[in-house]
């Protein structure tokens, strides 16, 4: 359906001004801040059939309104879903939208390629930078293009993780992805400083291999570091690096749209503005060359570019030059390694190297059934042809299953991934599924109370989420139930009558929780 503007040459894209991301949470704000051209809304958030008054009010009075997708998985093994698909086409025209966005990361992973359970991450987990990575990323973009009657534009995520055996850099994956699919690209500047905290990479160089004409619009958003560890939390203000990077990009190329991004921690309407006219003063003609400058004089030899600081230094990149002022694409060098990379990057060693190989061969989750020979020492039968793409989709839906079920199952790190970087990731994913359902049941933390946390802490270290956040409450509280909490009668009692209003019948007699517990303790064996 959606026809781009030849592979590897996008359509123009189309000039949308400043906007900010709506929420339900500061929708009266945002329509009364001065100069707001467009927003953006969470795709699954909106219900095609009960608009939000507040985005009715807004795209009456011309301001467009772009679905932002975070459920479609287009980095994941399996071919992306057609109901998914779907979803988010309505929604493009039911918002008379000129494009939609999603994220170049994978959310699920297992399911029939694997022959495993599936997992859900709650979260956009990083696409290893591999040639079988790009090849199933560039057939799933394609199938997207044809089901959606618009544009469609992915962005660059932050991650906390590093595939090991990547062969590619960001700005080469990126590169390449385009020049194959002529899909547009949303640049999350923000995203590229996590990634330079937490995974040593320098946006300098990122931004020098990106095909600037492909920008449908660029991100802007606020973070904070713990302990070393850079976290996108889109709830605290827009730093200074995060503006810096994006006056970099403004140095290269007039983006078509710029967006402030808050999530939570809400501020008063006139701090959102104060934030909005910082980004305006990058990216407006005539008002960006002082910043430029001032960015660009952080960016010298002498500039401190420890992960997390303002500068970067002065980094070499492909085809000459350097990043300290404006730069053209560098050439997309297919093949590059990690090793390869240009030497005196931040946390690049100069003689890093990788093993070139495609994907490393990870171990299958605990607790599933191992592809091979059949009970009794039979051969299995032999697999039916499959075609190259098939094959290389194999491999990866082994990959992102073990990788994820070590983030939400328990089960052992994959072999060469950092096993602490892992560690704050499973904290990070657990604490962000305690947050957000708290958010869609409310009643959960009232009805415990401080125990609230810690009990869900303790229930998501071995237990996947399955079937969206809402289930997870409901499957939070059976868990609590079975095993006879709270401890408190009344509180018990409260917990039972809200599980029983959702889940439509009476919580598990005893005779149940203990064939249930049998069964999960045959399974941990």
């Amino acid at each position: 359906m959606n026809a781009p503007g030849g592979l590897g040459q996008p359509a123009h894209p189309r000039r949308l001004g400043s906007g900010i991301g709506w929420r339900p949470e500061i929708a009266d704000a945002v329509e009364q801040l001065p100069g707001i051209d467009w927003v953006e809304v969470v795709a699954e958030n909106i219900c095609t059939g009960h608009l939000p008054p507040s985005l009715v009010r807004l795209r009456e009075r011309g301001v467009t309104v772009v679905p932002h997708g975070v459920s479609l998985g287009i980095g994941g093994a399996d071919r992306p879903d057609p109901g998914r698909l779907a979803d988010l086409a309505e929604r493009v025209e039911v918002l008379r939208s000129p494009l939609v966005t999603e994220h170049i990361a994978f959310v699920r992973a297992g399911g029939p390629l694997t022959a495993t359970p599936q997992l859900e991450a709650g979260h956009l987990l990083p696409v290893p930078r591999t040639r079988d990575a790009l090849d199933v990323l560039c057939e799933n973009v394609r199938i997207a293009q044809d089901s959606l009657p618009v544009p469609l534009a992915l962005e660059n995520i932050a991650a906390l993780v590093r595939w090991p055996g990547e062969e590619l850099t960001e700005g080469q994956f990126l590169a390449e992805l385009v020049e194959r699919t002529g899909v547009r690209l949303l640049v999350d500047v923000a995203n590229l400083h996590t990634n330079h905290v937490n995974r040593g990479e320098n946006p300098l160089k990122a931004l020098a291999e990106l095909p600037v004409e492909a920008i449908a619009y660029v991100h802007v958003a606020g973070g904070v570091e713990r302990d070393g560890v850079w976290h996108d939390t889109h709830a605290h203000p827009v730093p200074r690096p995060v503006l810096d990077i994006l006056a970099e990009l403004r140095s290269r190329t007039d983006p078509p749209g710029v967006l402030l991004e808050r999530d939570d921690d809400f501020p008063t309407a006139e701090e959102l503005a104060a934030e909005l006219e910082a980004i305006r003063a990058v990216v407006a003609p005539g008002r960006q060359e002082a910043v430029v400058a001032g960015a660009q004089g952080r960016t010298g030899r002498d500039a401190d570019d420890r992960p997390g600081r303002v500068g970067w230094g002065s980094v070499p990149v492909p085809g000459g030059g350097s990043t300290a002022g404006p730069l053209t694409r560098a050439p997309s060098a297919g093949g590059a390694t990690v090793g390869s990379a240009v030497p005196g990057s931040p946390g690049t060693p100069e003689d890093a190297s990788v093993p070139d190989v495609a994907l490393p061969a990870p171990p299958v989750p605990r607790g599933h059934a191992t592809p091979g020979p059949q009970s009794g020492g039979a051969p299995a039968a032999a697999p039916p042809a499959t075609s190259r793409c098939d094959t290389t989709r194999e491999r990866l839906a082994l990959a992102q299953a073990a990788l994820l079920s070590a983030l939400v199952a328990g089960t052992p790190a994959p072999e060469g991934f950092d096993p602490r970087r892992l560690r704050v990731q499973v904290r990070a994913l657990a604490a962000k599924r305690a947050e957000v359902v708290a958010k869609v049941a409310p009643e959960l933390p009232r009805i415990l109370g401080s125990g609230y946390r810690p009990a869900f802490l303790a229930y998501a270290r071995s237990r996947p989420m399955r079937d969206g956040y809402r289930r997870d409450a409901l499957d939070f509280a059976e868990q609590l139930l079975l095993a006879g909490r709270p401890e408190d009668p009344v509180a018990r009692r409260r917990l039972t009558h809200w599980w029983q209003d959702r889940a439509g019948s009476r919580p598990p007699g005893r005779s149940v929780r203990l064939v249930r517990a049998a069964r999960a303790a045959l399974v941990r064996r």
